[in-house]
């Protein structure tokens, strides 16, 4: 490979992520915390606890990347076969190391045991050539082993992620200092937006990203509750070669804020409710919610926050037409006029339970959520959202605006309950907000 291409290939091991029954949380973590030093992945595979399986991948990754990270299969069972595994494709040697063997007793005495276990004394084995690092969440270390070509390594980490996590700075060190002068460290930020699918989202920021964001590469992330942008930019570790990555992705966030006004926010978590939190505990308003489709979801959204207390009421979850007359004053007559799932009823959900809890803001949701009970005026995914905030005369200002949104049930009621929190979020900021759209239900 040439100066500055350093490429890394990761191979996740396990029969439990094959089967679908863990999520490879590993290779994403890896991929992200890689590009970030400096040394993006080319490819990632998946494999097995099978020893064949393991030298094949490893084989084939050290055949695209110099540098290979392998998770999972390092603890002390028999069925841990990545350390064998790797020995056999790479010709090592596995040798006892009497400093290995002494900071695993260490660890047994420092938890009240003593003698090392057959298993755990498998643990002690480290490839020659090669080194272990020391594991500061564990018991098993990492093994550095020599590539198959000249240059080349291949790391093996433990699976558990808090484990391989806190492997990661001594890796770190190990990249740096073996690819010295060849990393191109990335510098990466990501823009958190809502209210526009992806369709409608990526040509506008495609025709603005093809003016002024040379040298910055756009991956548009979308989910449910909305589409982040990540923007990607190298360079050479120099302080100077810093300042200038940076003053291109200072370039292109600038140039996008006009297209992503009333749709971008800002959240270090990535969660619309911090935005919208913020906003009111810098004005001392509190939020009550009245949820009947969501089912409390934004309730629950809000309260998984620390400190929600400061800025949350309470909740209503108004499912029976009852509940939403008793509690939360729905007139029975709007109800049978108009139907659950209508303006005035989103409209006299939000300001009742407001003022039932004493709550500056409120928010009323009402849907359909399905898979039945649709009609056609009134398809599934149909919901109307209301939002209401204090205002300079006397009633308070609330705004109402229907929404159809795709997919199956979760769907709907994840989209909703964000379109809920972006209403209330253009309210309290001022700006614009259009109601009426179902594109903020394809997101």
């Amino acid at each position: 490979m040439t100066v500055g291409s350093v490429r890394a290939a990761v191979v996740t091991v396990g029969e439990e992520l094959l089967s679908g029954a863990t999520v490879d949380a590993n290779a994403a973590w890896l991929g992200r915390a890689l590009g970030a030093l400096g040394v993006p992945v080319e490819r990632s595979w998946t494999v097995g606890d099978r020893d064949d399986a393991i030298v094949e991948s490893v084989l084939a990754a050290a055949r695209v990347a110099e540098l290979v990270i392998v998770t999972g299969g390092l603890g002390p069972t028999e069925d841990d076969r990545t350390r064998p595994a790797l020995a056999r494709a790479l010709g090592a040697e596995l040798d006892e190391d009497p400093a290995l063997v002494r900071h695993l007793e260490g660890r047994l005495r420092a938890s009240g045991r003593s003698a090392l276990s057959d298993g755990l004394r498998r643990l002690a084995l480290r490839p020659t050539p090669g080194r272990w690092l020391a594991n500061p969440a564990g018991a098993a270390p990492g093994l550095v082993f020599e590539g198959p070509r000249e240059g080349g390594w291949v790391i093996a980490l433990p699976g558990v992620p808090r484990e391989m996590r806190g492997l990661f700075p001594a890796v770190a060190d190990f990249v740096r200092e073996t690819f010295d002068g060849r990393l191109t460290p990335v510098l990466q930020r990501t823009l958190h937006t809502t209210g526009l699918p992806e369709s409608e989202l990526a040509p506008r920021v495609d025709a603005v990203a093809a003016e002024v964001g040379e040298g910055v590469e756009v991956a548009f992330l979308p989910d449910l509750t909305g589409v982040d942008l990540r923007l990607t930019t190298r360079h050479d570790g120099t302080a100077a070669a810093r300042a200038a990555a940076e003053e291109r992705l200072d370039r292109l966030d600038h140039a996008l804020r006009p297209i992503l006004a009333g749709h971008r926010f800002e959240a270090s978590s990535g969660d619309l409710v911090e935005t919208v939190a913020a906003l009111l505990e810098a004005r001392g308003w509190w939020l009550a919610t009245a949820e009947s489709c969501t089912g409390g979801l934004v309730a629950q959204r809000w309260t998984a926050r620390a400190g929600s207390s400061s800025t949350f009421r309470g909740a209503v979850v108004a499912y029976h037409n009852d509940v939403k007359e008793r509690l939360l004053d729905v007139p029975r007559a709007v109800l049978e006029a108009q139907g659950a799932v209508s303006e005035p009823v989103a409209r006299a959900m939000a300001e009742g339970v407001a003022r039932r809890l004493d709550a500056q803001c409120g928010i009323g949701i009402t849907g359909v959520a399905g898979p039945g009970g649709g009609s056609e005026e009134k398809p599934v995914g149909t919901v109307w959202i209301a939002a209401t905030v204090p205002s300079n005369g006397a009633a308070p200002c609330t705004r109402a605006g229907r929404f159809q949104f795709g997919g199956d049930r979760e769907s709907v009621r994840v989209r909703a309950a964000q379109a809920a929190l972006h209403l209330l979020h253009g309210m309290l900021e001022g700006g614009p907000f259009e109601p009426s759209s179902a594109r903020a239900g394809r997101e």
